[in-house]
């Protein structure tokens, strides 16, 4: 149930805090004489597309189902370390039962988890391990994505792949997972390729990556580049364009993450070679449950597959899920069949000839 002991000073507290929560839709009301459970979830950014397109809305249905009187508030804090912080002040104002939680930047947050912590409301941390006293942490085996993307690459690369070339374009250095993704990826290309330029992506911004695969192939030489680690979809897409101004032809395989639908359709169109699938589903749905088991009060063990260490050194209950190599040759067989995309989707007009090649035909 809601909780009832934060006084008349919170709700005054409440009304200064709104605009921290101009951002929340889709949730339930606010004051602390709301009966019923009320779960935070907080989002880091709208320029990845899966955070409002799929997390969110299976979120709140894992959610629902689970607990019939649960409400969700939802904020997205648009790449933006310092509104978040707000939102979770007020969120803790709110006095939600929990919260779900994808940091902007893990460190700077950590203080935010232990306002929400010592206000006795527990933290999930969801996709991203975040720093301070999480409660639970649900996520896919980072590292095997990387190693996943490198192993993809070399295959592409194929008698390049020892000795070649490529440009490794990293994401965000604030987000604990991508820190991962390039630990596994390098496990795999280290020892196999040269690396000619490595760059890290600040917020994940796809405006970055291109301005830094044109640098590299400034750098470098557009005849030069065998291959490209790009650690997701949206740093593929400015990479890849930046590729096409530059006139590279052909393009060298590129990896990505996310199985994003406008990556699909480069796979298919032959610019992107391959994305990393997280189903979704399956994330959503082990979130939900540590989300509501945690607003009850109950144990997370009972969920929870695995443990994580914290940068404290506690051990927290976690989910780690298996993601799922996708190229042109199996998206049938994994989005199609999943129901994440429908071939009509995948197959726009200007691909139909290119999903006929391939296959991908309804």
């Amino acid at each position: 149930m809601k909780r009832c002991t934060r006084g008349a000073a919170i709700a005054v507290a409440a009304v200064s805090m709104a605009a921290g929560l101009t951002a929340c839709g889709g949730g339930g009301g606010s004051g602390d004489d709301q009966e019923g459970t009320e779960i935070g979830l907080l989002l880091p950014d709208s320029t990845t597309a899966r955070w409002e397109t799929y997390d969110v809305p299976l979120l709140k249905k894992e959610i629902k189902e689970r607990c019939g009187d649960c409400t969700v508030v939802h904020a997205n804090a648009k790449g933006d370390v310092a509104t978040q912080r707000q939102q979770v002040d007020s969120m803790i104002t709110e006095g939600v039962d929990a919260m779900v939680l994808v940091a902007v930047d893990a460190r700077s947050l950590g203080a935010a988890v232990r306002k929400a912590d010592q206000a006795g409301i527990p933290v999930i941390a969801y996709d991203r391990l975040a720093e301070g006293p999480i409660s639970g942490f649900v996520t896919f085996d980072a590292e095997e994505v990387g190693r996943l993307q490198g192993r993809a690459l070399l295959e592409a690369l194929g008698d390049r792949a020892d000795g070649g070339q490529i440009v490794v374009m990293n994401g965000d250095p604030s987000d604990p997972n991508s820190i991962s993704f390039k630990k596994g990826a390098l496990s795999v290309l280290s020892d196999r390729v040269k690396i000619g330029k490595m760059y890290d992506t600040p917020l994940w911004r796809a405006e970055v990556a291109n301005k830094n695969m044109s640098g590299a192939i400034s750098a470098l030489g557009a005849d030069t580049i065998d291959g490209v680690y790009a650690a997701n979809d949206g740093l593929a897409a400015g990479s890849i364009s930046a590729l096409k101004a530059n006139k590279v032809t052909p393009l060298p395989p590129v990896t990505g993450q996310d199985a994003e639908l406008g990556a699909l359709r480069r796979i298919v169109g032959g610019d992107q070679h391959m994305t990393v699938y997280k189903p979704f589903g399956p994330e959503a749905s082990a979130g939900a449950a540590m989300a509501v088991a945690a607003a009850r009060g109950e144990n997370l063990d009972e969920i929870a597959t695995d443990e994580v260490r914290t940068s404290d050194g506690k051990e927290v209950p976690a989910v780690l899920l298996t993601p799922v190599s996708v190229t042109v040759g199996n998206i049938r067989d994994t989005l199609v069949k999943d129901g994440v995309y429908t071939i009509q989707q995948i197959c726009t007009p200007q691909l139909r000839a290119a999903c006929d090649r391939v296959g991908l035909t309804a």
